[in-house]
């Protein structure tokens, strides 16, 4: 521990959205590829959580197997001046046109080498990472040399699949180092929560066996054309053999959007929260037709386009011409209705859609540009390392899902700080460069005696500004020349230190705990 003091928290779990994931792969014609032996920085509990995934595709002739490896360095968050120890995982993986390899999100997040090797053979080819989807969870890779091609033929996707359509998944899951394939049905199809991103788009759920391992790995059908990739199963004491698929709708929208825009993109979203409106009395209330259906938009997110056009208690009629139900769902396919989202998520980022409301019983239509979500607590620290800013011995951060799982470990959503948690699940920002920033921790000397046990606390103000940003906060301390240097912390509490002392005192503290710079690279520029 830093300073030798005890801190009162949890034991740090290291978590990965695959720690609640399972992944699976192709049949026994088809080429499979793993990405084996990553090193990656991360402790040790979460080295044995890590999975192996193969790459699969369709080939004429003898199939293949091909293992990917990855060397990794995950960020630490409680320390983020540090990275987390290397470690090796491995992964599956399938091959599609154009001299592409797919894989999960999560396989390769924090990837410094990939290394993929087809099944069969004893020759690892270092790989490139070209695109990661971290809302689909899915991660586009190539090979530069020519030999790793030679023999491979390329996957080709199929139709979403109907219910109880027979499903074969392939991969490279734990209980041995052969390819493993299991079959099953389509059980489920509907708008699921994509554990890696914490985001809602569309998912197969399927009864074949889906284990630690096989994520990445393709799902067939009985034309043996991919419809899915395996990337995470439900864990529950009452469920058995329920796996999870990305179907072949998302994947193709990945692979779209790298192509038209030369890079990923993600799935925009209508920036709102809605209500049902099945109740009769709230549907006469808010001027409702006989005739009409809809959804009544609770709140709107102020960094989305539609906060300029839409407004609270509008009902959302349609979007791009498709009727809207009172319970929030449209048209699927026959005899079947999913969530409205599913028609959001078909666009891609920057394109334009029409929604019809009714406001004050009159219809409006509305051309809307689409966008990204942006959270006010972040998902995915998604290329860099952590913020972070010290003063004193005061630890300063930004609250972000990978930081609560790092503090709290992956029950975080159970153990975290109550005030924290409602700020993840309901808070909005209210610009797109606002971020919650805490004092993480204190590390002990004799400048902060009596603010040792403050722990991951909002930062509300300084010095009586608030706080919008940690690159803010940052820049109003180092320019400060106020005889005191006043904190305001949620809870009511205050940190108040003198403005020459703590600067003086904060590059002893620094030395003493080996750090190598007050605040992080993005900070000073």
């Amino acid at each position: 521990m830093v300073g030798g003091k005890k801190r009162g928290r949890k034991p740090k779990t290291p978590i990965t959205e695959a720690n609640t994931s399972t992944y699976s792969h192709l049949s026994d014609d088809d080429i499979v590829f793993s990405v084996k032996d990553v090193e990656i920085i991360e402790e040790e509990d979460d080295q044995q959580q890590k999975r192996e995934q193969p790459i699969t595709r369709r080939g004429r002739g003898r199939p293949k197997k091909i293992k990917h490896q990855h060397d990794d360095v995950e960020p630490n968050f409680s320390l983020p001046w540090q990275r987390k120890r290397q470690y090796k995982s491995s992964s599956s993986g399938f091959v599609i046109s154009g001299r592409r390899v797919l894989t999960n999100a999560h396989s390769v997040e924090h990837h410094t080498q990939v290394k993929l090797k087809k099944r069969g053979s004893d020759t690892k080819y270092l790989a490139t990472v070209l695109a990661i989807g971290t809302e689909c969870d899915i991660a586009m890779l190539t090979v530069e040399d020519d030999d790793f091609w030679e023999g491979v033929v390329p996957v080709e996707f199929g139709p979403l699949p109907a219910l109880q359509d027979a499903v074969t998944v392939v991969g490279y899951p734990i209980g041995g180092d052969t390819i493993s394939v299991t079959s099953g049905v389509v059980s489920r199809m509907e708008i699921l929560s994509y554990v890696h991103e914490s985001t809602e788009l569309l998912g197969l759920q399927i009864d074949a066996a889906i284990n630690s391992g096989n994520s990445g790995g393709p799902a067939f059908n009985n034309k043996g054309n991919c419809v899915g990739i395996a990337f995470q199963s439900l864990k529950h004491e009452d469920a058995e053999n329920i796996g999870y698929v990305i179907p072949t709708p998302v994947i193709l929208h990945f692979i779209q959007d790298y192509e038209k825009n030369g890079g990923y993109t993600g799935f925009p979203i209508l920036g709102i929260e809605w209500q049902k409106m099945e109740n009769p009395d709230l549907r006469m209330a808010m001027g409702m037709g006989s005739d009409q259906k809809g959804v009544r938009i609770r709140r709107i997110q102020p960094t989305a386009p539609e906060f300029h056009v839409l407004k609270p208690s509008d009902i959302l009629l349609s979007f791009d011409g498709i009727d809207i139900a009172n319970d929030g769902t449209v048209p699927f396919r026959h005899g079947e209705r999913i969530g409205f989202s599913y028609l959001v998520s078909q666009k891609y980022t920057g394109d334009n859609a029409v929604v019809i409301v009714l406001r004050n019983k009159e219809s409006l239509e509305f051309n809307m540009k689409l966008a990204t979500h942006k959270r006010l607590i972040q998902t995915h620290i998604k290329g860099s390392p952590p913020s972070y800013y010290i003063i004193a011995g005061l630890v300063f951060t930004t609250v972000s899902v990978p930081y609560l799982r790092s503090e709290y470990g992956k029950e975080y959503e159970f153990e975290a700080p109550v005030k924290l948690l409602v700020k993840h699940l309901h808070e909005m920002a209210q610009s797109e460069d606002e971020q919650l920033v805490v004092v993480s921790q204190v590390l002990v000397a004799d400048i902060n005696i009596g603010y040792e046990d403050i722990v991951n606390t909002q930062v509300i103000a300084f010095n009586g500004k608030s706080v919008k940003n940690l690159k803010e906060l940052a820049k109003m301390v180092e320019s400060c020349n106020d005889e005191f240097l006043k904190f305001d912390l949620e809870y009511q509490q205050i940190v108040v230190l003198q403005t020459k002392n703590a600067k003086a005192a904060t590059l002893d503290i620094l030395t003493t705990h080996c750090i190598p710079s007050a605040m992080s690279d993005d900070l000073k520029q």
